[in-house]
């Protein structure tokens, strides 16, 4: 054996001297030399310190099993403690349970509640936007028609059907969160259903004409707040932001037809319009010269009566001063009859004396005339006369 002791030396393989030898130190006294460890003594040292640490090892032994369990189960709970801190981000809410109920909520950054299986979290986000479409889905990137196509076409109020295909955006109310995550099953179904049956109940109150034109703010502004009050009955806990009409449109099978009338009303409304900025010019005008024919006969009026009043008062003047003096009114009158007939008149006054060499005429018509104008003529036909 490579140990063993050689004649006369006394030094084994690892220089050891004076019958002191191995690896394991000195061998066993009284063989007259060094020996190989035990094995089985190495494995029954083991399985002694072994039992001083697993319990029932008995002895010093067992105690000492008994802290190493106290520390494990020490140890086992600190780390299920430690298990229930969590992280609320910027975006979301905590909501701590307690055997399913409620207890509080968690604002951002570290939060604390007991671990499962005693208490539970959730952290909805409250600011994510979130988008329904009704009436088109989106399918790989793509817009594509729904299968059905049945949502989109919508009865007017005036028994017409209208295509509309239109999105909604919501978010969590941070204000409600509890009836978000207590109250709502599936809320995209919840919030597409109440959505639908808006927009149904605010068409089904208008005309297709206005809905194709002038009223798409308006729809979207009612199916909005009426989406929202549904919502809030139910409890929903959702906040409807904006609802955009994307397509508003007669069905596809009467479109051509629809647009045809559509042409025909434009015309219509065209044609009346010229109509009413023609009637509106000729009306005023007619009006105009009918108040000035009524004005121009009232005014007719009033000078014929004033005339017919002042020649009346004028006449019992007169009258009230001939009865006073008839024959001094008379040859007045008289006078001035003929004053006013003959001022126009030619006029010759004719001496009926008959004495020789003087003329028995004077034209005083001719007085005024420039001499040379003809007046030897007429002195001729006066003299003839």
């Amino acid at each position: 054996m490579p140990w063993s002791n050689q004649s006369g030396g006394g030094n084994g393989p690892w220089g050891q001297r004076g019958g002191s030898g191995g690896p394991w130190g000195s061998g066993p006294s009284g063989g007259g030399g060094n020996k190989p460890p035990d094995l089985e003594d190495l494995l029954r040292r083991g399985q002694d310190r072994l039992r001083g640490i697993i319990p029932g090892g008995g002895g010093s032994g067992a105690a000492m099993g008994g802290r190493g369990i106290a520390l494990l189960a020490l140890a086992a709970l600190v780390v299920w403690l430690l298990t229930g801190i969590y992280t609320v981000r910027p975006e979301e809410v905590g909501v701590n349970l307690r055997f399913g109920k409620f207890v509080g909520l968690s604002r951002e950054g570290l939060s604390y509640n007991l671990p499962y299986p005693i208490g539970t979290y959730l952290k909805p986000n409250v600011t994510a936007l979130r988008t329904i479409e009704i009436g088109t889905r989106v399918e790989t990137g793509r817009r594509a028609p729904r299968g059905s196509g049945e949502e989109s076409l919508m009865l007017t109020g005036d028994e017409n059907i209208v295509d509309i295909d239109f999105t909604l955006q919501w978010q969590v109310d941070p204000r409600r969160v509890t009836d978000f995550v207590f109250n709502l099953a599936n809320p995209d179904g919840t919030v597409r259903v109440a959505a639908e049956s808006a927009m149904r109940e605010v068409i089904g109150r208008r005309n297709i004409q206005t809905i194709l034109t002038t009223d798409r703010a308006a729809i979207e502004a009612e199916v909005k707040q009426l989406t929202q009050d549904t919502l809030n009955q139910y409890g929903a806990g959702v906040e409807i932001l904006r609802v955009n009409l994307q397509k508003v449109d007669p069905p596809t099978q009467v479109i051509d037809a629809f647009r045809d009338v559509q042409a025909a009303r434009q015309d219509q409304d065209r044609l009346r319009n010229e109509a009413e900025t023609y009637a509106s010019r000729v009306v005023p005008e007619a009006r105009g010269e009918a108040t000035r024919i009524v004005q121009a006969s009232e005014a007719y009026r009033e000078r014929s009566v004033a005339e017919a009043t002042g020649q009346a008062s004028r006449f019992s003047q007169v009258y009230e001063q001939y009865r006073k003096a008839p024959d001094v009114i008379r040859e007045r009158i008289f006078l001035e009859t003929m004053e006013r007939v003959l001022s126009g008149a030619d006029k010759i006054i004719l001496d009926g004396n008959g004495q020789q060499g003087v003329v028995p005429y004077l034209p005083l018509s001719e007085l005024g005339r420039r001499p040379g104008s003809g007046g030897g003529a007429s002195g001729q036909t006066g003299a003839n006369r």
